[in-house]
């Protein structure tokens, strides 16, 4: 369950809490009068079921709370009440299989932020999948891996695109296009001046037999990558986010770039087109498939009849 307060003008309240109390999926309904001092007014609060919060927020909105007082919601991770399991009985369906709209939006556009700590990740995360390939490292490509921060973006574009949010396909665009591109500048800096110092010679990318999975494209690039984007998907849906680090290891989005960044360089230019495709296989096919993955929860959660308007009632 999810709890929910809302902050509302006063002569509001009444109507609001008499539409809760009716509202299947609801349940240890509270009022503090006159709490709330900016916007003034009273504060309601509620644990609502997570199959019913989508609708719950909704019918909420088209009374315009959000307008006029604020909404906000908080995972509970522990309830124990007869009522709490009445309310999530009331509603049909499983809480893992609800996709709350309001919090996956607001939760993939914080990932999807071009921010500094993004680039900065992705930056290191691209070194790393150098150094991974000229000493010949898996162990080290994992690691560039796990530290990755390209699949928040990812998925906030699916959720976009999904959602028609463009604002939120935008930015998520926008960080992918410019925190990929400082990101190889800054490792081919890297590997030009290891170059200088005689630390890397097209030799290690010969002999890097443990590593060429990165730049070997073929049907299974694709099959991983559609799985890793729809395995994600799920996860920020069904908020089972320990799932996601075998997301971010199953595929080699920042590998394939580090890999065509050091054959650039190194002027190995068959393996860094090989790299580069590999890099655009992953990105698209993880889009594609939580695309996919958040179409097919939202028409079932319909199908399901949990896409009604309680407003209605």
């Amino acid at each position: 369950m999810l709890h929910l307060r809302v902050v509302c003008p006063a002569e509001r309240t009444d109507e609001i809490l008499g539409w809760l109390r009716e509202a299947p999926g609801v349940a240890h309904l509270t009022v503090m009068r006159g709490a709330a001092v900016a916007p003034e007014g009273d504060v309601v609060g509620a644990d609502v079921a997570r199959e019913a919060v989508d609708d719950v927020l909704a019918a909420l909105c088209d009374r315009g709370v959000d307008r006029t007082g604020g909404i906000t919601l908080e995972p509970l991770d522990t309830v124990l009440s007869d009522r709490a399991d009445a309310a999530e009985e009331a509603v049909p369906g499983l809480g893992s299989d609800a996709v709350v709209w309001d919090e996956l939006v607001g939760r993939s556009g914080d990932d999807a932020q071009l921010s500094a700590s993004f680039v900065g990740f992705l930056t290191i995360a691209c070194l790393l999948a150098a150094v991974g390939v000229v000493t010949n490292s898996p162990v080290t490509v994992v690691g560039a891996m796990v530290v990755g921060p390209e699949f928040g973006p990812l998925a906030a574009l699916a959720v976009g695109l999904v959602g028609r949010r463009g604002d939120l396909a935008i930015r998520a665009l926008r960080a992918l296009a410019v925190g990929f591109p400082v990101a190889l500048v800054v490792t081919a800096l890297a590997s030009l001046a290891a170059e200088a110092a005689g630390l890397v010679t097209l030799s290690p990318l010969e002999s890097a037999d443990q590593v060429d999975f990165i730049y070997q494209v073929g049907p299974f690039s694709l099959i991983v990558a559609l799985l890793a984007g729809a395995a994600g998907m799920l996860a920020m849906t069904s908020a089972k986010s320990a799932a996601l680090v075998g997301v971010f290891i199953s595929v080699t989005t920042v590998p394939a770039a580090g890999y065509a960044v050091v054959a650039a360089t190194l002027g190995d230019w068959a393996r860094c087109l090989s790299s580069v495709a590999q890099l655009l296989i992953n990105l698209v096919g993880i889009v594609v498939a939580a695309a996919g993955v958040l179409l097919l929860r939202t028409r079932t959660y319909r199908r399901r009849g949990l896409g009604r308007k309680l407003s209605e009632g």
